[in-house]
């Protein structure tokens, strides 16, 4: 049998999963085309809630259609607003995971991307949002410029964490040639009494 170490997006989904269950509330920071909104409306449940952004219209209808296509609309709310801005819709301390999948729109013009400045606002905010126990994750595609430069800004900003209030994991292939994509996740550590 093969031994495949997968993929940033495979990682992430692995500790997201462990994250959710029936009745939580998960925020899908970057919504794309819907598919990781989806994956999160059947984690979370008919009792459960999603909260997706993007500053795209054209990736918010396509979420929206994919989750009603699907019968899962009800579970989530989907925002037109950029990602720093999640602190304005989800309520403090109440994310069981938050999930960022950063760079463009796939299938649609490479000229829109996440940008370093809102993509640190949206982590620093997801921090809030995120409860004790729960995980954040970022999958980071240093391909390009921006993403370069966003690669560079979150691994110090993550590596400046408190470590008694945050639990940070770096993954990411070293003997790969070009630049790429990896896993950042941050837990947010339980408050000592």
């Amino acid at each position: 049998m093969a031994n495949d170490f997968r993929s940033a997006r495979f990682w992430a989904a692995e500790l997201i999963e462990r994250a959710l269950y029936p009745g939580a509330t998960a925020v899908d920071a970057t919504l794309g085309n819907g598919h990781d909104a989806l994956w999160l409306c059947g984690l979370v449940g008919e009792t459960g809630r999603v909260y997706g952004f993007d500053v795209q219209q054209e990736a918010v209808e396509r979420s929206r259609t994919r989750l009603a296509e699907a019968g899962v609309a009800d579970r989530a709310t989907l925002i037109l607003d950029g990602h720093q801005n999640m602190g304005a819709y989800v309520p403090p301390e109440s994310a069981d995971a938050v999930m960022f999948n950063l760079g463009w729109l796939p299938g649609a013009a490479h000229g829109v991307t996440t940008r370093t400045e809102t993509t640190l606002e949206a982590v620093a905010a997801a921090l809030t949002v995120l409860k004790e126990d729960g995980v954040m994750t970022v999958c980071v595609y240093p391909g390009h410029e921006e993403g370069a430069r966003e690669r560079d800004a979150l691994l110090s900003w993550a590596r400046g964490l408190d470590e008694r209030a945050y639990d940070v994991m770096l993954r990411a292939y070293l003997n790969q040639s070009g630049d790429p994509p990896l896993m950042i996740a941050i837990k947010k550590n339980r408050k000592r009494k």
